[in-house]
């Protein structure tokens, strides 16, 4: 079975832009709100999402149709910082 590409009627192929995705967008706001939250666990849950979303948003974007590979770096590194202030907020609260 033959695959034929399909071509726009001046012959050309279609050219798609490129799109970021979901996850990597959701990241970089979940890691930046855990910055802004005063509870340790649910600033802890928060660097979670963004670390966890960013991994997939970075996974997605090796794709040539989407993008967000940058934004994705940049939250999976907001997150893991976050996690570590959200613990030590947390140990802070404890004492």
């Amino acid at each position: 079975m033959a695959v034929v590409p399909y071509r726009t009627p001046e012959g050309g192929p279609i050219a798609t832009s490129q799109v970021h995705s979901l996850a990597s967008i959701v990241s970089i706001i979940c890691a930046i709100a855990s910055f802004f939250v005063h509870s340790g666990v649910f600033g802890l849950l928060l660097a979670i999402c963004a670390i966890v979303l960013g991994l997939v948003g970075f996974i997605k974007a090796a794709s040539p149709r989407v993008s967000g590979g940058i934004l994705s770096m940049c939250a999976i590194g907001l997150g893991v910082i976050a996690a570590v202030f959200a613990i030590l907020r947390g140990i802070v609260h404890l004492f």
